[in-house]
Formats: structure tokens, sequence, C-alpha cells
């Protein structure tokens, strides 16, 4: 069980459809319209070609630091419905959408909740561009959970090619 008091959250922001830019500052104000979670530094956007088939319509993503008083599957809850609200639906694996919320980190907690398919530190981060370089931008002395590897570490272990195909914007 959780206590109430306000737990660190890393969250990632990822969108392909639509008008990008707009469905991010959009969850984004979602987000910081309940009183139970404040977003605390932003990163900038981040383009990135589709995964996995580039021929799908690019993604722009972002991190979040936030602090929240939710409990782990209270904001799983939260983030799904802010993603229903903006248009996603449930699809095919990796199919595009207007909104993709992942909690990337839960007060540097691991955290499996099978019951609703849930498993924090998200288990693909560390192989994700896309999700470390923002993350970078907004806590350069983050660690993982499970690894305890700096994310100065985790970012060194990618391929150049997965770097490379992240471009700030």
């Amino acid at each position: 069980m959780f206590e109430k008091q306000a737990k660190n959250v890393i969250l990632a922001i990822g969108s392909n459809l639509g008008n990008r830019q707009y469905n991010i500052e959009k969850a984004k104000y979602f987000l910081n319209s309940d009183e139970k979670i404040k977003i605390m530094s932003s990163s900038a956007f981040y383009r990135t070609e589709s995964w996995p088939n580039k021929k799908d319509p690019y993604f722009l993503n972002i991190a979040l630091k936030c602090i929240t008083t939710f409990n782990p599957s209270e904001l799983f809850k939260f983030i799904k419905k802010i993603e229903k609200s903006l248009g996603r639906s449930k699809s095919y694996k990796n199919a595009p959408r207007t909104c993709d919320i992942d909690i990337i980190d839960f007060s540097q907690k691991n955290i499996l909740l099978n019951n609703i398919d849930l498993k924090i530190p998200h288990p693909r981060m560390h192989d994700r561009g896309f999700v470390l370089l923002p993350l970078f931008e907004i806590d350069k002395n983050w660690k993982h959970p499970k690894n305890n590897k700096k994310i100065t570490q985790l970012l060194n272990n990618l391929p150049i090619t997965s770097l490379r195909s992240v471009k700030i914007l």
C-alpha cells in the first residue's frame, strides 16, 4: 500500500496522429488539471520515426517530471482516461495513436500489477532513445530503479543510429 504523500513520477507522452503537439499539450493540461498530480518540469518536443513500421507517421515525444498523490493503479487509470478523451482507441500493437502516456518511473520503485497489466519502470524504456533523451533533459541524475544505472550509462548503451533517429524540435 502506498502512503498518500506526494511521489515523484516520470511520464512519457507520444503522439503520431492528428495535431501531435496539440495532443501532447492537451494531455499535459488534463494531467495538471487534477489536484492529485502536478507537472514539475517538461522536456522539449522530440521527433522520432515510427517503430516498427517506419512508414507510419512520425512521433512527437516528451518527458514529464511530476509529483502525485495517486497510487500507481490510480495513476494508470487516470492516464488511460486522458488517452481515451484524446481519441485513442484500442487497436493493434504499435498502431498509430493520438496519445500514448507511459509511466516510466514511480518514486524509484519496481511495481508489477498484473490485474491491469502495469509494469514500472517501463520494461523497454532503457532501449528507447525517444524516452531517454527527453528524460535526460529533465533529470540528468536519474537512475534506473531496477538496474541502478545512471541515465548517461543507458544513453551510452544505445546504438548511435537509435540516438540519431531522435531529433529535438
